[in-house]
């Protein structure tokens, strides 16, 4: 059964129709997190869940309970924004018992509370520090803790690490993980970084223009994507897509079953080179991107379609460098005219539309 139920959750502003028709079960302790590109609704439904907004049509259950028109104090959810909203003037142990204090709990159980999320969060030593003598890494983890005390039945999370530095960002998200793991809590994250949801999620929801795409675990997603759009937006580098009128040779000799007006889609990774005129395309290097552990190489075929291929091997080619390619055409997604999957290379399926 759903712990948070989602039933046609719709949001206008105005006449503008913002949420369309949203319909999502999640399970108690699951990891669930919202995505998707800038403008797609993910922080205005989480704010909908949260009573933050009123919501245009629709129902939200939570624990059976129906929590639609429940103002957002009495919801039982506890929120975590991109902002850290401390109080500068507080200490870390006042910041994360204010809303403790503020319900007249008992000076023994907030000590406990505070105690326990502090030893949870590496805060203990921090306590009698104001937020201007934290790092910003430091200061989220306030953030979690003023969350965690109040012991809710789902935590939302906002963007929490939009204001951190790349090495913080990873940090503090695997410190989110190993709370969620001890916590054990229900927990609905957004983000527009698709690393924090594949790395996070139990299941990731994509969203564009108000709707569901897709729902799935991360690497169902990556594997089987819906459509077009889920197959571009999950993966870095993101999948090449081309017509397939554009790679016509290809279809030619491998037999690829695409329609003519489709497109084909192929990861970085079943991009393999090799010199030219042995593989079943031929091109030039654009770019080397030299990452370290990985390689990414843009080429440029004929007809200036750009690939990117990846590979674990460091190369010596350069800029300017003719080059063969070779695509792993049994991995390959096809998609028809409207960008709908007809073919996942993953599971190597025929989808029904």
């Amino acid at each position: 059964m759903a712990y948070l139920q989602l039933q046609g959750i719709e949001k206008e502003f105005g006449n503008v129709r913002v949420i369309r028709g949203i319909d999502l079960e999640i399970k108690q302790g699951e990891f669930i997190v919202f995505v998707g590109p800038s403008g797609c609704g993910k922080s205005t439904l989480l704010r909908l869940i949260a009573g933050l907004e009123e919501t245009s049509a629709g129902t939200l259950m939570l624990d059976g309970r129906d929590i639609t028109d429940q103002p957002s104090s009495k919801r039982d959810l506890a929120m975590v924004f991109q902002s850290y909203a401390l109080y500068p003037h507080m200490s870390v142990f006042e910041n994360m018992s204010f809303a403790l204090k503020l319900a007249k709990v008992d000076e023994a159980v907030i000590q406990e509370k505070v105690g326990r999320a502090a030893r949870i969060l590496n805060l203990t030593d921090y306590l009698q520090r104001t937020p201007k003598e934290l790092s910003g890494g430091q200061r989220q983890r306030v953030a979690i803790g003023r969350a965690i005390v109040r012991a809710p039945k789902v935590f939302l999370f906002d963007e929490p690490l939009s204001n951190l530095d790349a090495a913080l960002r990873g940090q503090t998200r695997i410190e989110i993980a190993k709370l969620h793991r001890d916590l054990g809590a229900t927990t609905i994250y957004v983000t527009h970084d698709q690393v924090e949801a594949m790395t996070l999620a139990d299941r990731v929801v994509v969203l564009r223009d108000g709707k569901i795409e897709q729902v799935g675990t991360p690497l169902e997603l990556y594997d089987r994507p819906a459509n077009q759009f889920v197959a571009q937006f999950i993966g870095t580098p993101q999948m090449n897509i081309v017509p397939a009128k554009d790679l016509q040779a290809l279809v030619n000799s491998t037999g690829l079953p695409v329609q003519p007006d489709g497109f084909i889609g192929m990861r970085p990774e079943n991009i393999s080179l090799c010199a030219p005129g042995h593989g079943q395309l031929n091109g030039k290097v654009e770019l080397v991107e030299a990452l370290g552990a990985e390689t990414l190489i843009y080429v440029s075929i004929d007809g200036g379609v750009q690939l990117v291929a990846r590979q674990i091997e460091r190369t010596e080619l350069t800029v300017g460098s003719a080059i063969g390619l070779q695509v792993d055409v049994d991995a390959a997604h096809l998609f028809d005219a409207a960008g709908h999957i007809t073919r996942t290379g993953a599971a190597r399926e025929t989808l029904v539309h």
